[in-house]
């Protein structure tokens, strides 16, 4: 900027004794018209428009075309005003609203960029919805094909923190947002993995107490394994029992048609054995 204009806005002075003195207020105002609550019509338009509006801006690609606009830098702010286009060179801070785009964006040491590349730290916010709206309850709101919580060079962790033991901190699944599906501390420290076919009546169908107790289809365990119902485990025929030493020993199995009669077998690392009278299976 000169010492006859403003150093931000390039707004003219009026100079001592200076005839004429409308056509540098008027010419400032017009300026002041552009650079005020800056609306941009396009960023990405290369070729100079032949029929623009009064008043339209455009911020040049590289790169652009046109009588006036060739061989101007990128990032360059151009506005047509009673019949002619004007170049105009951003500073630093400036910001303006991208109509093609719906966008705010904000000029900066690194050219025109979308408004959100300034902010490093938003505190405080009420409520807060990305491609949603944020509600009283969902104060944060996402909608989204995907959600990604990255690590910042090592482990990450999701906290859900509780208020005290008789409250619930739990992930909810749902279909039409009515609940299906439920895991977390529900109404105690003990982990719960919860069922639902309406969204209103949930069952546990897995618990977990705080001691390491395992239940299934109970409530809170009474030994470290609680099964609320029949145990049923795979079913092979002798033919295609797997392989003893590849499931390793304890592993259990239903052989259907085992000489003698069906009967649960156990594996001993190297062969599958009838939990009758140890015999091999055969």
């Amino acid at each position: 900027m000169s010492d006859d204009a403003t150093p931000r806005l390039g707004l003219p002075y009026l100079a001592a004794a200076q005839a004429q003195k409308h056509v540098t207020v008027n010419e400032g105002l017009a300026l002041l018209d552009g650079l005020v609550q800056t609306c941009i019509s396009s960023r990405t338009t290369t070729t100079q428009p032949a029929a623009p509006h009064d008043g339209a801006m455009y911020i040049l690609p590289p790169s652009a075309t046109g009588a006036d606009w060739s061989g101007r830098p990128a990032d360059t702010v151009m506005r047509f005003e009673a019949g002619a286009w004007r170049a105009i060179a951003p500073t630093d801070g400036w910001m303006a609203l991208i109509l093609d785009e719906d966008s705010p964006v904000a000029y900066g040491g690194e050219g025109w960029a979308p408004i959100g590349s300034y902010i490093t730290e938003l505190n405080g916010l009420a409520r807060l919805g990305v491609n949603a709206t944020a509600e009283a309850t969902d104060r944060l709101s996402v909608k989204s094909q995907t959600v990604l919580f990255d690590h910042d060079g090592a482990s990450v962790q999701v906290k859900l923190d509780k208020a005290a033991t008789v409250d619930t901190a739990s992930v909810l699944f749902q279909t039409g947002y009515s609940g299906r599906a439920e895991i977390g501390l529900c109404g105690d420290d003990d982990l719960h993995v919860k069922v639902s076919v309406d969204g209103s009546t949930f069952t546990d169908a897995v618990t977990v107490s705080s001691s390491g107790a395992v239940g299934v289809g109970v409530g809170a365990p009474t030994s470290r394994l609680h099964i609320g119902g029949c145990v049923r485990v795979a079913s092979f025929t002798v033919a295609a029992l797997p392989s003893a030493s590849s499931e390793g020993p304890g592993a259990i199995a239903f052989v259907p048609d085992e000489t003698g009669g069906a009967t649960l077998a156990f594996s001993d690392g190297m062969a599958w054995r009838r939990t009758a009278d140890r015999a091999v299976v055969s």
